[in-house]
């Protein structure tokens, strides 16, 4: 996804705000998600994300996502924002989240989801972070505040 940051993205000092870029980051994310999986799906968790640099009014956000690991009904999505200065094109990272999302019906109830095919030894390591990722967040769920 690409998008303009236009003035009613920003706060005072003229930067995208981070609410915006949580929005587009979910939105990207769903994409992914829905095209692996072609049902309905919700957001069930955001992992890791980071704010690295801002991004100012006139730049190009740019976000790229991609599915990274499938569990049984859930999957998670990897996504990575850059900012891209639209005079000079320097583009730098920004941000990068992991997103979990879970496949349900119309009735909302959970649904299997597809597997995934990772090819390369990268997409197994990024598999295997995102089943490290998926135990620390059911632990600290099955933990009392």
């Amino acid at each position: 996804m690409v998008q303009v940051v236009l003035p009613n993205d920003a706060n005072p000092l003229g930067f995208i705000l981070g609410g915006t870029v949580m929005h587009l980051i979910d939105i990207a994310g769903a994409i992914a998600c829905h095209r692996h999986t072609r049902t309905l799906l919700v957001t069930a968790a955001v992992d890791g994300l980071e704010f690295l640099h801002p991004i100012k009014v006139g730049d190009l956000i740019i976000l790229k996502s991609r599915v990274t690991c499938v569990f049984t009904t859930s999957l998670e999505v990897r996504v990575d924002v850059y900012s891209e200065e639209t005079l000079t094109g320097r583009r730098q990272q920004t941000s990068r989240a992991f997103l979990t999302f879970v496949g349900i019906d119309r009735d909302g109830q959970r649904v299997k989801i597809p597997p995934l095919v990772t090819e390369t030894e990268e997409e197994r390591r990024e598999c295997e972070a995102a089943h490290a990722r998926r135990t620390e967040r059911l632990q600290r769920k099955a933990t009392p505040a």
